[in-house]
């Protein structure tokens, strides 16, 4: 199975379960693999044989930017569902959000959650 990956794409929302992350927001990181056949395109040349990756960044951007979830597990989810309802062609997905200022007791470089999904045949 063949790969589109589009990593570390950045946007500030306000997902969290504390007041100050509801109300300050942060940055967020996302990383998104879409496993589909890519053989068609790669013998077209054609858009409409692959997905759209530009789209797929608008689906992501809306997500992270738009109403807030208290967990990421909830975000990534979301966005993992939407993409394979609006993308037919694709036939896994696998979703990461990064969040560098999670409200922990001690340095880390960032808290993630990571999320598979697969098409029903």
């Amino acid at each position: 199975m063949d790969k589109i990956t589009l990593k570390n794409m950045a946007f500030y929302g306000y997902h969290g379960m504390r007041p100050e992350e509801k109300s300050l927001g942060q940055r967020f990181y996302v990383d998104i693999s879409l496993f589909l056949n890519l053989s068609e395109a790669g013998q077209s040349d054609n858009i409409h044989d692959t997905v759209n990756y530009a789209g797929i960044y608008e689906v992501v951007k809306q997500a992270v930017e738009g109403k807030p979830c208290r967990l990421i597990e909830r975000l990534a989810d979301g966005i993992s569902c939407e993409i394979m309802e609006k993308y037919p062609k694709v036939i896994k997905i696998k979703t990461t959000i990064r969040k560098p200022l999670a409200p922990v007791p001690g340095p880390i470089d960032d808290v993630s959650v990571t999320v598979k999904r697969k098409r029903k045949l």
